[in-house]
């Protein structure tokens, strides 16, 4: 009888973490990771998934390039943002804290530069949180990742000319 009570407590743990984690495993599929509420007092938190690649592409897209630099790549009016490997953990609520401090500035030179402000969802922002923070894909960077409609505001900025470009362009291929 005992042996019996301990396999039905050994499936029935079984059958329970299994159920948690496909309930961890349909969040993830859709871009979130597992529940963070314990209890159901209220809404339960997802973290989404971020994807580096994908933040690599809006960094330059959306026109973060125009004010900050990766790899030498990009404008100079805001913080390089080359990924530190003296710190192996980042919290990405404290790297929108410190987007959220300099905000005003942001906004008002996204709008001097680009025209307007820039608006990201929150899946957006999660991926290029991961871009900046993540060492394989910063090296993967270049001007060949920023668009057309991106590079020529670049260009009227900072008043290069497309001869300048194309060399930096040229010069980036011999360093691969």
């Amino acid at each position: 009888m005992r042996k019996l009570g301990t396999l039905a407590f050994i499936v029935g743990l079984a059958v329970w973490v299994n159920v948690d984690l496909a309930n961890d495993a349909m969040a993830t599929m859709h871009g979130q990771a597992g529940p963070v509420a314990e209890d159901n007092s209220g809404p339960m938190l997802m973290m989404p998934v971020m994807n580096p690649a994908r933040g690599r592409k809006l960094f330059a897209g959306k026109g973060c390039v125009v004010c900050h630099s990766i790899n030498g790549v990009g404008g100079e009016d805001a913080p390089q943002l080359d990924i530190d490997a003296s710190q192996p953990m980042m919290n990405p609520f404290d790297f929108a804290a410190r987007m959220w401090r300099g905000a005003e500035a942001m906004i008002s030179l996204q709008r001097d530069e680009l025209g307007e402000q820039i608006e990201f969802s929150g899946r957006e922002l999660g991926d290029i949180i991961a871009f900046v923070h993540d060492p394989v894909e910063q090296k993967k960077f270049s001007t060949a990742d920023i668009p057309p409609r991106i590079k020529e505001l670049m260009r009227h900025m900072g008043g290069e000319t497309e001869e300048h470009e194309k060399q930096e362009h040229d010069s980036e291929g011999t360093n691969d």
